[in-house]
Formats: structure tokens, sequence, C-alpha cells
């Protein structure tokens, strides 16, 4: 750690809910100047996004019902690690699950941390090229549309606050500083 300094040291620990998702935990920690504080945070497995991009440039988005914002949002294919699962299996899996898409051609780009105030959750950032179509396999209750947009209307959508999603935000991000040459990604195609 580069700053021991800010550290905080858990001096107990205790389940708060332990579903079949979620895993809520509260720890009671010492603070830098000796005083205690209690930190509720959820525990998760890990998560992959994947920024994948058709021959014309057009990306693939989806658009589903996300129940805690009572909403439908715009947001790039993303899926939970399953445990012992790698992250690039795991884009792979989530990718051909949701849009029926596999690719050739994979670049994985970096991490986000998407809510660091109250989860262990990191999202990894996965580039996906050279696309072939099959079939979807939904995982049961998953409903979702699969659309395909280009580069200008993603950051049009994002500018003008239809995307609000923190992942899908930072593909955004991603994706522009690749186009630009800012970011370079590091391509590889897996074997099958």
């Amino acid at each position: 750690m580069d700053y021991p300094h800010l550290a905080e040291h858990k001096l107990s620990s205790e389940d708060i809910l332990k579903g079949n998702f979620l895993h809520a935990r509260r720890d009671v920690v010492s603070l830098p100047d000796g005083s205690h504080a209690t930190r509720e945070y959820i525990i998760h497995p890990g998560a992959v996004m994947i920024v994948a991009q058709l021959g014309d440039g057009r990306l693939v988005l989806e658009r589903q019902y996300r129940y805690p914002v009572q909403d439908v949002m715009i947001e790039f294919p993303a899926g939970k690690l399953d445990p012992g699962e790698s992250s690039l299996a795991c884009a792979q899996r989530e990718l051909l699950e949701e849009t029926g898409y596999t690719a050739r051609q994979w670049a994985r780009a970096g991490m986000l941390h998407p809510v660091i105030s109250y989860s262990t959750e990191f999202i990894d950032i996965w580039f996906a090229r050279e696309l072939s179509l099959g079939e979807r396999k939904l995982d049961a209750g998953e409903f979702l549309d699969v659309f395909t947009a280009s580069p200008a209307e993603l950051l049009e959508w994002c500018g003008n606050g239809q995307i609000t999603d923190a992942k899908t935000l930072t593909g955004a991000l991603w994706l522009q500083n690749v186009q630009s040459g800012a970011w370079a990604l590091d391509w590889q195609t897996p074997a099958l």
C-alpha cells in the first residue's frame, strides 16, 4: 500500500445478509487516528463488461430493466464472474449468452470499481472485435433487447444523460481514447 497512513484496520466483522446474490458485512475498523468506525459493505465476486464492435464500427449494446432504479437502462453487455472462472472466459460467455455474438479477437482494457464506498465489486473491461452472430442463451429470468449504435450515438447518449450506468460511461471513455489513439489495446486471439 502506497499510503499506509490512510489505512483502516478491521477489528471485528459480522454478516448482515447472505442471500442468493448479495453478501453484506458490517466491520468495526480502527481509523488512522485510533478512533473506531463502522463500515457496511457488499462482497461481490467481480464482473466483466464487453465493448463489442462490429466490422462497420457499430457497437453492440443492450436495453435492460434494472429493478433497483426502476428503469430500462442502456448498457454494454456485462456479467458476474462464476466461481473459478477467468475474466476472459466470463467475457466470452456473457457476450454469447446475452447477445449471441462470439468474437475472434479480445483485448483487456482495464478495470473499474463502480461503487468503492460500499462494495468490493470490480469490473474488468474487455474489447471484442471480429464478431460472428449466433444464438443467444439468456439466463432464466433474464430479459433484454440487443441493438447496435454508432460510437457517436453512444457518446451523445452519455452526454445528454440517456446513459447513466457507470460501467457503460467508463466503457465510452475507454472507447473514445482507444479510437483517438491516446490509449492502446493489446489484442489477442484466444484458442477456441
